[in-house]
């Protein structure tokens, strides 16, 4: 079994003595797992986190690990290095990708949140950059957030929550009696992480401490 495809490369862990087992997401697959063997001790075209390049992936069944070919072309990330913010930026973003998407399934749309969203953490602010792209992610997760009219009346005006259970807006009005199930807009990291919550009981996983950290922000 062969894929090839353009991708973010996104986790690094050494295995043995030479070899590194990485985590791409790509473009055409979602996120894709393998070996790059001999990456340890490689010093040209040396594998790091948030290399943007091609590759090939190969195995002789598809229940393998497989093994990379891998060819950067550059670092998205290496100018986001010197400041703290927009580093546990990218450190989040990473970590829920690994940790929340099912291997070689497509996500083309969140890739390229993902590229755009690395390319404003240079100019724009980290966290409400952010927030669109986790606001993408849980839409791709089942939990697309509607905040266009009141889910109990059809509103558009006075939309001042949203519901824990829908993801909907519920306008001042129709929240009164359920004031405990509700969380106020507008959105916030804080308001997003409970519905990333759902997300990972449902896997039965835990929240990254990386996205834990920026609910501080």
């Amino acid at each position: 079994m062969k894929l090839e495809s353009k991708g973010i490369l996104i986790g690094l862990k050494p295995f043995g003595e030479r070899d590194l087992i990485a985590s791409i997401f790509s473009k055409d697959y979602g996120v894709v797992c393998g070996m790059l063997k001999g990456a340890l001790i490689n010093k040209k075209n040396k594998a790091l986190i948030g290399q943007i390049g091609n590759f090939s992936w190969n195995a002789r069944l598809d229940s393998q690990l497989g093994a990379f070919h891998w060819e950067p072309e550059k670092n998205l990330v290496a100018c986001l290095m010197m400041n703290m913010n927009t580093l546990d930026v990218v450190n989040c973003v990473f970590d829920l990708i690994k940790a929340l998407l099912p291997e070689r399934e497509n996500y083309d749309a969140l890739y390229d949140a993902t590229i755009s969203l690395l390319e404003k953490l240079k100019t724009e602010n980290p966290f409400t950059a952010y927030l669109s792209w986790e606001i993408e992610l849980l839409r791709d997760l089942g939990y697309a957030l509607d905040l266009a009219c009141c889910s109990g009346c059809g509103s558009r005006s006075n939309l001042k929550y949203i519901s824990s259970k829908t993801g909907r807006a519920v306008c001042e009005t129709c929240a009164k009696p359920y004031l405990s199930k509700v969380y106020e807009l507008p959105l916030n990291l804080n308001t997003t992480i409970r519905f990333l919550e759902k997300v990972f009981i449902e896997q039965g996983g835990k929240i990254p401490m990386t996205r834990k950290k920026l609910s501080s922000f």
